[in-house]
């Protein structure tokens, strides 16, 4: 199996820039940590492609975090990437499978078109950089272009694919095309003619398509230029200290109430499923750490 990577390009001229990723493993470790059922699998790994080539346009150190949020069955996926190239997601429901839409995967009707998406940026600042669209078709790809276009005005072209079989997931990646100001229209209409016959690209990637031969497709007759080469892969930022602090914010009272029990109280990490066990006694000393200090 081929690495998870990136690639970040630039036209020669500087009038279109992009990023290109393969997430295959990662999805496939995000899958069996969170017992991902076809769909959600799909509908993840399409956030998962469009969250690292987003990443790779981040400045060293910084975290985007991208949320959609439905009205379907799957309620909701939560990916986030770094800059140097961690990744690591999560869904609602890992096990929302409506029925298919002609043979295909509904992912549009496990996440339901009524919705948001919402994209926070860590950017090293005092305050995190958000900001919010209505789904678009909840396909995530056209969403994601949307959010560029509506919040960022940057207009994009965003395209994210998972294949799957009888065996499980076969390939996942992605790519974003983006014009540089000053914007040319007329160069925009041409890349955009030349994107829609591009075949479906998840058949691509299964058929071994690497990040290169992306940019090389979807840039045509454009000379470019590869500016950076970095791997992808599965990480998460839990550790138990994290945990204790997610406890404490709990308040008092209610870590009073877990404390009270005789059982250990058990948390598990959103992301990555780790499980923090806490005894009865580590959790009274979690009270003593909540508790104001004597006047």
């Amino acid at each position: 199996m081929r690495d998870d990577y990136l690639i970040k390009f630039m036209t020669r001229d500087g009038a279109l820039r992009g990023t290109a990723a393969l997430v295959t493993g990662t999805l496939r470790e995000l899958a069996r940590r969170h017992d991902l059922s076809p769909t959600p699998a799909v509908a993840l790994g399409r956030a998962l492609a469009g969250c690292a080539c987003l990443a790779g346009l981040l400045k060293d150190d910084q975290v985007i975090a991208l949320k959609f949020e439905g009205n379907g069955p799957l309620r909701r996926i939560m990916v986030e990437g770094e800059h140097g190239g961690a990744l690591r997601g999560a869904v609602g429901d890992p096990h929302a499978e409506p029925p298919p839409v002609a043979g295909r995967l509904d992912v549009a009707a496990a996440l339901g078109t009524d919705g948001t998406l919402t994209v926070t940026k860590d950017l090293g600042l005092k305050t995190p950089y958000t900001g919010t669209v209505a789904l678009d078709t909840a396909e995530i790809g056209e969403d994601l272009a949307w959010y560029l276009a509506d919040s960022e005005q940057i207009p994009s072209a965003v395209s994210v694919g998972v294949g799957v079989d009888a065996t499980g997931i076969t390939a996942a990646g992605g790519f974003i095309l983006q014009a540089m100001p000053p914007v040319d229209e007329a160069l925009i209409d041409e890349v955009m003619g030349h994107l829609r016959v591009i075949p479906p690209l998840s058949g691509l990637l299964a058929a071994g398509e690497t990040p290169e031969m992306l940019a090389a497709r979807i840039l045509a007759d454009h000379p470019y230029e590869i500016l950076e080469i970095r791997p992808l892969f599965f990480s998460c930022t839990c550790d138990r200290d994290r945990i204790e602090r997610v406890l404490l914010s709990l308040g008092v009272d209610g870590l009073r109430r877990l404390a009270a029990g005789n059982e250990p109280t058990e948390v598990i990490c959103e992301f990555c499923r780790e499980r923090y066990a806490f005894t009865p006694g580590e959790l009274a000393v979690l009270v003593a750490q909540g508790e104001p200090p004597l006047e």
